[in-house]
C-alpha cells in the first residue's frame, strides 16, 4: 500500500501529511500531530472516547480513515481552548464536577461542542440524544448533562 499526500487542517492549522490508505485518523492525531487527548476506548465505535468534530460533525475517529480527512477541518479537545482560556463547556464541565476520571471527558466534551455548534440552546433530551454514543465508566451522567445545559444557557451557546 503506497502513502498518499492529504492535505487537512486541525485545530485551525493547516497540514499537509503523507498517510498510509490504512490509517484511522485517530492514529494520525496522536502518533503523528501529538494530540494525545483524543482516547482510545474500544476501536470499535462504541464507546466515544475518541470522538472528533470534523467538518462540524461529531465522528469517531477510531472508525475514520485518515485519508478520507482530505480537504476537511478537525476539531479535537486541545481545539477547544483558545489563547489560554478553557472553552465555555470545559469550565461548565469542571464547575459541576462533571469530570470525574476523566477517559470520557474529551469525547463527552466533543459530542457537546458539535451539539452547542448547530443548537445553542438544546433541550435537556436533545443533550442526552448527543452524548448517547458516548460511555461514561463513572455514570457521571446527570452532572455531565447539567454541565452542558449550564453551558447552553450563554449567550451564545458556549461556542466561540
Amino acid at each position: 500500500m503506497r502513502a498518499m499526500l492529504i492535505e487537512f487542517k486541525v485545530n485551525g492549522k493547516n497540514y499537509g501529511r503523507e498517510v498510509r490508505p490504512t490509517m484511522r485518523l485517530l492514529d494520525l492525531l496522536r502518533d503523528e500531530l501529538g494530540l494525545t487527548g483524543t482516547k482510545e476506548g474500544c476501536a470499535e465505535g462504541e464507546c466515544g472516547a475518541c470522538t472528533v468534530i470534523m467538518d462540524g460533525e461529531a465522528v469517531n475517529s477510531c472508525l475514520v480513515l485518515a485519508p478520507q480527512i482530505r480537504g476537511r477541518e478537525i476539531i479535537t479537545v486541545e481545539g477547544l481552548e483558545q489563547g489560554g482560556e478553557l472553552d465555555l463547556l470545559q469550565q461548565k464541565f469542571l464547575e459541576h464536577s462533571a469530570v470525574e476520571c476523566g477517559f470520557c471527558t474529551p469525547g463527552m466534551l466533543m459530542s457537546a461542542k458539535a451539539l452547542l455548534m448547530k443548537n445553542p440552546h438544546p433541550s435537556e433530551e436533545e443533550i442526552r440524544l448527543a452524548i448517547a454514543g458516548n460511555l461514561c465508566r463513572c455514570a457521571g451522567y446527570s452532572k455531565i448533562v447539567a454541565a452542558i445545559k449550564d453551558a447552553s444557557h450563554s449567550a451564545d451557546g458556549g461556542c466561540r
